[in-house]
């Protein structure tokens, strides 16, 4: 019993830290971290000052909310608690068969030794040649820079491309870490707020408004995380109009979840649209689509210019990624177009999950309208707009006043035990994120407790017309 009041009081403590209420957002106003600081260590009788200053641009960095909350809800779990995390952008299957027999080959084989910093050849090679055959764009080797994971290669092109006086177009909802990257190049984010009546898709006409002198870069996620929005064909030929007219305005097209889309979308590549090649910057990676998220490798196509300023940050930090990796990337690339009958299956399981989550949500409330959901298009996410059961005269019982996303999740993690992401994360404080990467069993006991937790008899909303 002691044990259980004690994680009990241990999940209260963590998710007010990570979901602070208004009320304590007025007490104790969030700060940046302080850029100088000095702590004093005892050594016998002597005190020695410790200077704990900071790179002003790192001490202003924001800790990602998706990463806190997985290791939260992990963390509880291992304590005792029955918390379900949907918070983590993983998929659940094991790497195929084919890809973890190529990395122990590797292993086995001796391919053990340092990477040529861009990778080898030989998947530079591979990755040249799906980009040709799937995505219509022709690079030769020396534009692809493999690295640890499409995370490190997106955060190599904006430090390559943005500065100091530089400004990052970043549609909202965003990824997380899109933000944080620009302001580590000492540039500035300036985002760009979509909506669910957009489907959560920035128009060409948004764009051009938000355009000004300073805009070096526009960064494009799609199929998108966190909305599962895809941009069409003529979409992107619209926006790719609007980037012809500003001579300095490249693009960083993060196509990480390229493979999990589903039909009648269609993936396209930004560089694969007419002119439009010399000046993308082209992030994928091999972690949702083969299930590969702890082999960690990604890669950067970009005209040489580009490939090589991101070679040199690499060259300089942790230089190429693994052997063993590259050599399971290798098999991924051979089990068939946009990956194969494994690729195929874990999609179609993603598809089934992606419909039972919108139908659930939908039939949570009294009122249809309480939750706005439509089906996203891609990726592994749904990110349902709770506003209307947010805010002023919204009340949960046992809790007290829901007045923002962050309150929803929450109330979700203390009394539901399931852990989602807030939209705040991502740019859209009235929204949530859940990933539905999970087991069918998983996502049903979820969906069971979150059901149970917006009751009307407990969840109370009195919104004032």
């Amino acid at each position: 019993a002691s044990r259980t009041v004690a994680t009990m009081t241990s999940l209260t403590l963590a998710s007010s830290a990570l979901f602070p209420r208004a009320a304590d957002l007025r007490a104790h106003p969030l700060r940046r971290a302080p850029v100088t600081a000095r702590a004093s260590i005892k050594r016998g009788a002597a005190v020695a000052s410790v200077d704990q200053s900071l790179n002003p641009r790192v001490a202003s960095l924001r800790e990602s909310k998706t990463m806190a909350l997985t290791d939260l809800a992990r963390s509880m779990k291992e304590s005792g608690l029955p918390v379900i995390g949907l918070a983590a952008g993983e998929p659940d299957f094991d790497t195929p068969a084919a890809i973890v027999e190529a990395g122990c080959a590797a292993i086995r084989g001796g391919k053990t030794r340092y990477s040529p910093n861009t990778g080898t050849a030989s998947l530079r090679e591979a990755v040249c040649k799906k980009l040709l055959e799937e995505n219509g764009v022709q690079y030769a080797p020396h534009e692809i820079v493999l690295s640890n994971g499409a995370k490190q290669s997106v955060a190599q092109g904006v430090i390559a491309t943005c500065g100091p006086g530089d400004e990052v177009i970043v549609p909202a909802p965003y990824w997380v870490s899109y933000p944080e990257m620009c302001r580590l190049a000492g540039a500035e984010p300036v985002v760009v707020q979509t909506t669910v009546q957009d489907g959560f898709l920035l128009s060409a006409e948004t764009l051009r408004k938000s355009l000004t002198p300073k805009s070096r870069l526009l960064i494009l996620c799609s199929p998108s995380n966190p909305s599962g929005a895809v941009y069409s064909e003529e979409a992107l030929r619209s926006i790719a109009d609007v980037v012809r007219e500003h001579p300095r305005l490249l693009v960083l097209a993060d196509e990480i979840y390229e493979h999990i889309i589903y039909p009648p979308a269609k993936h396209v590549s930004f560089a694969g649209l007419p002119e439009m090649r010399e000046r993308t910057l082209t992030v994928n990676g091999f972690s949702k689509a083969f299930a590969m998220t702890g082999w960690r490798l990604g890669y950067l196509a970009a005209p040489a210019h580009f490939a090589k300023a991101t070679a040199t940050i690499q060259g300089q930090t942790t230089s190429g990624p693994s052997t063993i990796s590259q050599e399971a990337g290798l098999a991924a690339l051979q089990l068939g177009p946009n990956g194969g009958e494994p690729v195929a299956e874990m999609k179609a399981a993603f598809l089934k999950r992606r419909d039972y989550v919108v139908k659930r949500f939908k039939e949570m409330r009294l009122n249809e309208d309480d939750i706005k959901l439509d089906a996203p298009q891609g990726a592994f996410y749904v990110f349902p707009d709770v506003g209307n059961i947010v805010g002023e005269g919204c009340v949960a019982e046992g809790f007290g006043p829901v007045n923002d996303g962050d309150d929803f999740c929450r109330y979700l993690l203390e009394k539901a035990q399931v852990a989602l992401v807030p939209g705040s994360a991502f740019g859209n404080p009235e929204c949530v994120r859940l990933s539905y990467a999970a087991s069918d069993d998983t996502l049903a006991e979820a969906l069971d407790r979150v059901e149970k937790a917006l009751k009307e008899d407990v969840y109370r909303v009195n919104k004032k017309p």
